[in-house]
């Protein structure tokens, strides 16, 4: 006697062949690579190859090498022996090695400024974000200072409680030597308050 749980297993096998007979992508796995006619490359390197050139390309020292160069061409092809000569006087082979040389040396300069016009794009952003939080921590150190400010302006400083209390202390010596002043004991009881001006 067959469980009925390997029936109906057997059942659903049966009549799901056809969606077994297609090829399963997994999603727990990577899929491969698909091949691709062009040859593949990194372009974090050709970038960085690409900045090399066009840091050289920039230099004093790329003009003197090609300035070298294209006298040396030119002088080989004027004083050597006809048959040694393998560019005639138009330079027409120069001025397709020159040419050769200013086409993939503009793409690969405008390679490299694009390369660090995205540098200066992610500086500039982490600076925009930089002077926000600093802008956020002045506001904040500044409305922290005020508060304390308005907090302290209500309290008495010690320097104001010391001279208040030096006052009390030399209308009791005038009043035990005799004296009697006119005006009171306490700074609110005299007609001019200094508690006003020492806060």
């Amino acid at each position: 006697m067959v469980p009925e749980r390997e029936t109906t297993t057997r059942e659903r096998a049966t009549s799901g062949a056809t969606a077994s007979s297609r090829a399963r992508t997994r999603l727990d796995q990577p899929r491969p690579p698909r091949r691709r006619l062009l040859p593949e490359y990194d372009p974090e390197s050709f970038g960085r190859l690409s900045e090399r050139v066009a840091r050289f390309l920039g230099t004093g020292r790329f003009i003197v090498w090609m300035t070298v160069v294209i006298i040396l061409w030119v002088v080989w092809n004027v004083s050597a022996p006809s048959g040694l000569r393998f560019d005639e006087y138009p330079f027409i082979f120069l001025t397709l090695m020159l040419s050769l040389q200013a086409s993939y040396a503009a793409p690969l300069i405008l390679l490299a400024q694009n390369r660090q016009d995205d540098r200066d794009r992610v500086n500039l952003e982490q600076d925009r974000k930089q002077n926000e939080r600093s802008i956020a921590d002045t506001e904040y150190l500044t409305r922290e200072i005020a508060a304390l400010r308005i907090g302290l302006g209500e309290v008495a400083t010690r320097d104001w409680i010391r001279s208040e209390l030096q006052d009390v202390l030399r209308d009791l010596e005038e009043r035990q030597n005799g004296h009697h002043p006119d005006r009171g004991v306490f700074p609110a009881d005299r007609s001019q308050g200094r508690d006003v001006h020492d806060r």
